[in-house]
């Protein structure tokens, strides 16, 4: 069996992707889920194909997520190789650079492969305690 090589670890990291798109957010203190019940990815190594449950959960501060768009950024992952773990805090980073919400978690959960199951969680809080108003 060949080893896990950097290569593999960072696979998918530094890909180009669709942007994510914005819009104004009108109020504040409030919650927005949005689930993708069928993700899709490409396995680094094996190159066999990665199925799975997205769940984001993000309080907007000044932006939106356009939903079309990030529907467009999601499908770029199909044939791309990343590891699970790479998944969540890739897509986490680029909703959290997107749109500066007050916080964010996306939950992977990844269907079962050789009889694990794997559940990858990310969080990210605002270090800016001040809301700002629209």
């Amino acid at each position: 069996m060949s080893e896990y090589t950097a290569e593999h670890a960072q696979a998918g990291l530094d890909a180009k992707l669709p942007s994510i798109e914005t819009w104004p957010n009108q109020f504040k203190g409030y919650s927005i889920t949005i689930e993708i019940s069928e993700f899709t990815s490409i396995c680094p190594k094996t190159g066999l194909p990665d199925f799975g449950k997205l769940s984001l959960t993000y309080e907007p501060d000044m932006l939106c997520l356009e939903l079309k768009s990030f529907k467009y950024y999601l499908l770029a992952y199909r044939g791309l190789g990343i590891f699970y773990e790479n998944v969540v805090n890739r897509i986490l980073a680029d909703v959290v650079q997107a749109i500066q919400p007050v916080s964010a978690e996306l939950v992977g959960e990844f269907t079962p492969r050789g009889g694990l199951r794997s559940t990858i969680t990310a969080q990210h809080r605002s270090n800016n305690t001040e809301k700002t108003s629209c």
